[in-house]
């Protein structure tokens, strides 16, 4: 089932969102309803906030771009990223390293906005599983990029936050129509 993607302006996107507390049916099933609706609008990654759950809770795939990294590890030993893919955490903790790298980023949450973020280049992500086990995710580049991205949206940060002062001012008119603007998320399923 293809969920409706909240947009700018919607407050469950400016929520820090509530620990997951028990993982069940209801919550795996759920689980599975987002993994369709990222794959549907086609994104790398989606927090649960984005479809109206403030929850800490994101899946995050890049798997169509297995250059997209220069390492990957999990659980301290080199990995392939492809294995690991879609990646589904709950209550995921970060730590970053190296140095800040600008990217291009956009959002499924504020259509037509694409801007040039600031973030650490490496991201070691402790991320708790549906099934109880635990994954160290050590990674660079898109990867990192979206888990910081996903994780943002669990403690009710936009990727517009991070964007400089003088990139905001330029949007500044933009993002304010996105926001008065209920605008609703084409299914690539339902065409509308």
């Amino acid at each position: 089932m293809i969920l409706d993607i909240m947009q700018l302006g919607e407050s469950v996107l400016r929520k820090k969102c509530k620990p997951v507390e028990k993982v069940d049916a209801e919550l795996e099933s759920f689980v599975q309803h987002m993994i369709e609706t990222m794959n549907d609008a086609e994104g790398v990654g989606l927090a649960a906030p984005q479809v109206g759950a403030d929850i800490r809770l994101a899946i995050v795939d890049t798997a169509h771009d297995p250059e997209c990294v220069s390492f990957f590890k999990v659980n301290g030993k080199d990995a392939k990223m492809e294995d690991f893919m879609p990646l589904v955490f709950i209550n995921p903790q970060l730590e970053f390293s190296g140095p800040q790298e600008t990217d291009m980023e956009g959002c499924l949450s504020i259509q037509e906005i694409r801007a040039k973020v600031k973030r650490r280049s490496i991201v070691k992500a402790t991320l708790p599983q549906l099934d109880g086990s635990v994954l160290e995710i050590e990674t660079d580049g898109l990867c990192s990029r979206a888990i910081q991205h996903e994780v943002d949206h669990l403690n009710g940060i936009l990727f517009t936050d991070r964007i400089s002062s003088s990139t905001k001012s330029r949007l500044k008119r933009k993002l304010k129509n996105l926001a008065a603007t209920k605008w609703e998320y084409p299914s690539r399923q339902t065409g509308k």
